[in-house]
């Protein structure tokens, strides 16, 4: 199921034994396009605090109250490392917090899937050549961050950020979702990671490999109805590129 990442924000998180809070938004791999960590709001329980949970300590939501359970208790939670998310987050920090959890660890497995549970660092030199060795390789991005950014297409400026589409089954991001509204009267429109040539955080920009012209004559994307299989063939054919469906 493809759905919106601000959508998803209106989720509340339940506990074994109660309430914790609600999505804040999310921590993305800005290489594999996959959502790593839901940052949750606690601060009506925790004054303040926000903390990192993985989308797999997930379980399935619950009718249409739109809450997701994690199987974790209060005391766990409020126990976690207090990780800052609004800096970027170091591999030393999700080294500690997956280890609180007994996470199994995403880097350095397939695809960067999470296969291998962390094992024991006996020593504080271990702990930091595996720190820096992993920092070298951290992408962790906040949607939060990035919506807002602008976007160039190969010839000029096309708009800005405005969500992302996430597949909610396994947390991939599908899509980037641009508002065209200063460019050509109020049109969005999605971009798939693989057509993002650069993504600068120093000047908040997004290079895409497509020209204005083709952004403003591709489907128009209506985010009050779902994004479905008919409208991504219709998409993937008009721009004349490969189906992430069919290259598997």
């Amino acid at each position: 199921m493809l759905i919106s990442a601000k959508y998803l924000t209106n989720y509340k998180i339940e506990s074994k034994d109660g309430h914790i809070g609600q999505v804040y938004s999310f921590i993305f791999d800005d290489e594999k396009w996959i959502i790593r960590y839901l940052v949750v709001d606690i601060g009506l329980w925790l004054t303040g605090r926000k903390v990192l949970i993985i989308p797999t300590a997930l379980g399935k939501p619950q009718g249409q109250d739109r809450v997701f359970p994690v199987n974790l208790t209060r005391e766990e939670i409020s126990n976690s490392p207090d990780i800052s998310t609004d800096q970027p987050i170091s591999r030393q920090q999700e080294s500690e917090l997956h280890k609180h959890y007994n996470w199994a660890a995403y880097w350095g497995g397939p695809l960067g899937l999470a296969v291998t549970p962390i094992g024991p660092i006996t020593s504080a030199e271990e702990l930091k050549t595996s720190v820096s060795t992993a920092d070298k390789e951290n992408h962790l991005r906040s949607t939060k961050e990035v919506i807002g950014y602008a976007i160039h297409a190969s010839d000029g400026k096309i708009g800005r950020v405005d969500d992302f589409i996430v597949h909610q089954q396994n947390w991939i991001i599908r899509y980037m979702v641009v508002d065209t509204t200063h460019w050509f009267a109020g049109r969005k429109v999605l971009i798939p990671p693989d057509w993002i040539k650069e993504i600068s955080w120093v000047n908040a920009e997004v290079s895409v490999d497509v020209t204005k012209e083709t952004v403003k004559k591709s489907p128009e994307f209506n985010p009050s109805a779902p994004v479905n299989r008919e409208y991504e063939i219709r998409l993937y054919d008009y721009y004349g590129r490969p189906k992430y469906w069919s290259t598997r």
